[in-house]
């Protein structure tokens, strides 16, 4: 009865966010930045804690022991908090865009952050996720849809997704077996039944194949280049991402990954959700996010930044295009 409350109270809370985002029309030109230097979010920034259930699990405080740049840092924290029979039921301490800032879904924007793990870095096979973005959900769609671009971490190893519609794969082997994929083809995890399907486009140096069992299907749904660069170990320390996003279900959808100024990756294709009920814009939110656990989980965060404009995100690498 309490899962049921709350989702109720979450669509209804994401259906006024929504009437809000269409009387004041998102300046998506706009460029947002925090070094998270004070005592609350920059105003400049766009940035604020939501307060539910899940997010009550979490902490987040400004800080200036643990920090990249400047004088300060952001400190987000989560602890046991789901109860014990509630298996479907999430932890969180995740910041987000204003809803009057977000980009249109069409639209392509650059995203920068920087994140550091802290001691002890969680090494479970557990759903654990540090940054992600969605497509709005408007009141009536049918379906609980996953961000289209993921930053997760399992077995103590970061990987990124991206989702999009399903796609009849190319090939498909057993269960809990990963896929071996030829040239061209990307590992997916297919679920026809939702419409949707996740695809393995990035991993860390650790990474091995049989880490990635659950992508047990091949796609060409989209197409990934890698640049030499694998992404980060969360164990070393101060992470700086750039990320290009710009969704596409149609097969338009283009995805740049930057780390630490190093190209990581280039995804082009079908990505992100058209389903009917979904809304007109994307949005960002980062923060630890995890499946119940029975552990404390803090990550440290620093120099946000979003702009149209990859010079203004992207300040320590070459940009792919102006």
């Amino acid at each position: 009865m309490f899962r049921v409350v709350f989702l109720a109270a979450a669509l209804a809370a994401t259906s006024v966010a929504h009437a809000q985002s269409a009387e004041q029309q998102p300046p998506p030109d706009q460029k947002l930045v925090d070094g998270f230097e004070g005592k609350d979010f920059a105003p400049e920034g766009g940035l604020y804690y939501r307060d539910n259930f899940e997010q009550s699990a979490g902490s987040y405080v400004f800080q200036s022991d643990v920090k990249r740049t400047g004088n300060g840092g952001l400190k987000l924290s989560i602890v046991p908090k789901c109860p014990p029979a509630d298996d479907g039921c999430s932890e969180r301490a995740e910041i987000w865009e204003k809803t009057a800032l977000r980009v249109p879904y069409d639209q392509g924007v650059w995203y920068g952050f920087s994140v550091k793990f802290a001691d002890p870095v969680p090494n479970g096979d557990h759903r654990y996720l540090i940054a992600q973005w969605k497509r709005e959900i408007d009141h009536g769609a049918n379906g609980d849809f996953s961000p289209f671009l993921a930053f997760r971490m399992s077995l103590g190893k970061l990987f990124v997704t991206v989702e999009t519609n399903y796609l009849p794969p190319v090939s498909t082997g057993p269960e809990n077996t990963a896929a071996s994929c030829a040239p061209g083809e990307v590992p997916v995890w297919v679920r026809p039944d939702l419409n949707q399907m996740r695809m393995l486009v990035a991993a860390d140096s650790n990474w091995k194949p049989e880490d990635g069992r659950l992508f047990n299907s091949c796609t060409t749904g989209v197409t990934v280049t890698k640049h030499g660069n694998p992404l980060p170990d969360p164990k070393s320390g101060w992470i700086d991402f750039a990320v290009f996003t710009k969704p596409g279900a149609d097969g338009s959808g283009h995805i740049e990954l930057f780390a630490n100024g190093q190209p990581v990756i280039t995804v082009k294709g079908h990505i992100g959700h058209a389903d009917k009920g979904l809304g007109q814009n994307q949005y960002f939110k980062f923060g630890p996010y995890r499946a119940a656990d029975t552990t404390n989980w803090t990550l440290y965060y620093d120099d946000f930044r979003r702009s149209t404009r990859c010079a203004d995100v992207l300040t320590n690498g070459v940009c792919p295009f102006s």
